[in-house]
């Protein structure tokens, strides 16, 4: 039910006669109480129904969204039906069209009832209405009591009730601060102290602040004059400890200019055997330490309490008093115990929070660390419209399951979108693991991809998980695939198409949910037909091809990689320098790159190291003159300076015999280069009329 303002103001500003000189109300039963009041004001339409917009909200599911309205007209309150789908009735009819209201009338609406009244004066003094009709049976002159009439107001008094209000709890206020502070019994007033130490403590960051509050404490609530708080050096625990040993990180003397330390005798006692001292009565006892040099007593009673970390006793607390009256009691020996029981758990928080902090600290720096390095070796450079492509291709083939070739020129960075693919996946919680199948023998690549027994061979002198283990559910890349050999090819495709397998000199068969992803930098297709690379395993790998383009394809990517590298080697290196003069830039534009990305990289390390300035400069760019995977073995750069008109007979001529000098005349060889057959080698020799030098 939708509630109105505050009574109060109900009873009050509103209590005033209407134009007419009545008052008019609507008193809504809500089920089994009268749970609101309306004040009905005149020239105003009160909507009633289930839709959170009305006046009246009813929150019944047989209220239609907008049931019905009360409005006045010519002094005389009229309700009516808009058309609900269950009907309102007054009483027990039903409203057709208007029907005016009278005082006591109740209008119902599904199972909520609204007493039309004038007077609320009695429902406040000790009658609720002179005269009300419920259900059809008419109540006058009702008395009701206190709870009674609070039910009716909608107060069920069979709640419980707020009896007290208070900010802070008495237990951690003193008299001083809240004079109703009732008196308390000894024992409460210790269990209160410690209540209120605790909280204080918990609100200490350091041990010092920690032990001078306890201390504070202590001196304040017993009868000593001196205390000490005092904690083993870290490096001596579990040593034999010496009173001097013991580190003093609070202190209080009261009535002496000095705190005077504690015996061995006493040190020994709660150190070593954890245990809590009284010593009273102890004029003619020297034993305890309590003597200077002369002879004269400086205490009457002592007390000395382990503090315990994490059952280790690591300090301890002691206090002394000179007095000759109220000498310290066991009650005081059961507080300073508490009191050091409290130190010990504020102690070990801290001692847990430090060490949580460093831990954090140290784990950040490490992740800060690895995700700089990860970053840089992770991140692809580029916003040229064929990276742009790559990284569309990325995002398709990161959801897939599907096995990925990755083809491209060695250099430019397959590895990268391989790392892309695995980290865009579902797998990315997973390992990625990254093989170079060109790196390994035959006999060592199936030890790595599967694994080994003990003395599975010469060397192996334990178990090694192969890398389709180490890779389970994550992602295995394996880098330059075409170098993988044919016995090899075929026990791979077998577990690419979901076979178990075993360790090299083992017999227990092995799954794994491996994702592959293959790089490779050979052309696949031609090895195909050459037979030195199986033609189902390439149809397996061929699932989804991301092509990644070599660097001279997108060469507006050349100046942002070399900002990026640049970045990069002068944070490594601490020099100054802040980017390339204008030749330098034209120079990078030009050169073709036939080693593609990792030869930029190692080109602007080469050059920052180099630099005498604070700009690199073109003579500082150590460039090659190698061909292009692409291109002859001349420099394609150097030949766009000195261009000569020739035709193409006269540069086939010339790269011909060029192959035929490299090859030692070894026509088929010079022929698989050329990639024509040996017949046609002859007849362009003969036809161009090339001869052997001597």
């Amino acid at each position: 039910m939708k509630q109105i303002c505050d009574k109060k103001k109900t009873m009050g500003s509103q209590n005033k006669p209407s134009e007419n000189g009545t008052f008019a109300y609507l008193v809504i039963r809500d089920g089994k109480k009268w749970s609101d009041v309306f004040r009905l004001v005149p020239g105003r339409t009160v909507t009633i129904g289930r839709s959170p917009t009305n006046q009246i909200v009813v929150k019944e599911d047989q209220a239609s969204r907008n049931h019905a309205e009360i409005f006045q007209v010519q002094g005389q309150w009229t309700v009516r039906d808009l058309s609900s789908r269950n009907g309102t009735a007054v009483g027990d009819d039903r409203v057709v069209g208007d029907r005016g209201l009278k005082p006591g009338d109740v209008i119902w609406i599904a199972g909520t009832q609204m007493a039309f009244v004038h007077d609320l004066s009695s429902a406040y003094d000790r009658k609720v209405f002179s005269r009300i009709e419920i259900g059809g049976e008419t109540i006058t002159g009702l008395e009701v009591s206190d709870d009674e009439q609070a039910t009716i107001m909608g107060i069920d008094a069979t709640e419980p009730t707020i009896t007290h209000r208070r900010q802070k709890t008495k237990f951690l206020q003193t008299s001083e601060e809240d004079e109703s502070v009732e008196p308390i019994p000894k024992v409460g007033i210790a269990a209160a102290k410690l209540c209120r130490l605790a909280f204080e403590l918990a609100n200490e960051t350091t041990a010092r602040g920690i032990a001078r509050m306890a201390l504070d404490s202590l001196i304040e609530d017993t009868q000593v004059d001196a205390g000490a708080v005092l904690l083993i050096p870290a490096v001596r625990m579990g040593q034999l400890i010496h009173p001097t040993d013991l580190e003093i990180i609070a202190w209080r003397s009261e009535n002496r200019p000095e705190y005077q330390r504690v015996a061995k005798f006493l040190c020994d006692t709660v150190i070593r055997e954890g245990e809590a001292v009284l010593a009273r009565n102890i004029h003619d006892d020297s034993a305890l330490g309590l003597r200077d040099s002369k002879g004269e007593i400086h205490a009457t009673s002592v007390i000395c309490a382990p503090i315990r970390v994490n059952n280790r006793t690591r300090g301890m607390i002691h206090m002394y008093s000179t007095r000759t009256e109220g000498l310290l009691d066991p009650d005081d020996l059961e507080f300073t115990l508490a009191v050091a029981e409290t130190v010990a758990l504020a102690l070990r928080t801290r001692y847990r929070e430090q060490k949580l902090v460093e831990d954090l600290s140290k784990t950040r720096t490490e992740i800060n660390q690895l995700r700089a390095q990860l970053g840089v070796e992770s991140e692809i450079i580029g916003s040229s419209a064929a990276m742009l492509e790559v990284h569309r291709q990325i995002s398709k083939a990161a959801p897939s399951k599907a096995t990925v070739l990755i083809r491209g020129e060695s250099g430019v960075g397959k590895e990268l979108v391989a790392r892309a693919v695995h980290y865009s996946s579902d797998r990315k919680k997973g390992t990625f693991v990254c093989l170079n199948c060109a790196a390994l023998s035959e006999t060592l690549l199936e030890s790595e991809l599967f694994g080994h027994e003990k003395g599975a061979f010469t060397g192996a002198t334990e178990r090694k998980l192969g890398k389709f283990e180490a890779a389970d559910k994550g992602t295995l890349m394996l880098d330059e695939i075409g170098e993988m050999s044919p016995g090899i090819q075929s026990k791979f495709l077998r577990v690419l198409e979901g076979h178990s397998f075993e360790r090299v000199g083992g017999n227990k068969s092995i799954r794994t949910d491996v994702r592959v992803i293959a790089a490779t930098n050979k052309d696949l297709e031609k090895a195909v037909r050459a037979g030195t690379f199986r033609k189902d395993l390439f149809f397996r790998l061929h699932v989804i091809q991301i092509e990644v383009p070599p660097l001279r394809q997108r060469p507006e990517d050349v100046i942002e990689l070399a900002d990026f590298f640049l970045k990069k080697f002068t944070v490594e290196t601490g020099r100054r320098i802040v980017g390339f003069d204008k030749e330098a830039t034209e120079r990078l534009r030009r050169y073709r790159w036939p080693g593609n990305v990792r030869e930029l990289k190692n080109a602007i390390e080469r050059a920052v190291v180099l630099a005498r300035g604070n700009e690199i400069e073109v003579d500082e760019l150590v460039l090659s003159n190698l061909a292009t995977a692409s291109e002859s073995y001349m420099d394609m750069g150097t030949l766009s300076h000195r261009y000569i008109a020739e035709t193409l007979s006269d540069v086939e001529r010339r790269h011909i015999e060029s192959t035929l000098v490299a090859t030692g005349w070894n026509k088929s060889r010079s022929s698989q280069i050329l990639g024509i057959e040996r017949s046609t080698l002859d007849r362009k020799i003969k036809k161009y009329e090339i001869f052997k030098k001597d």
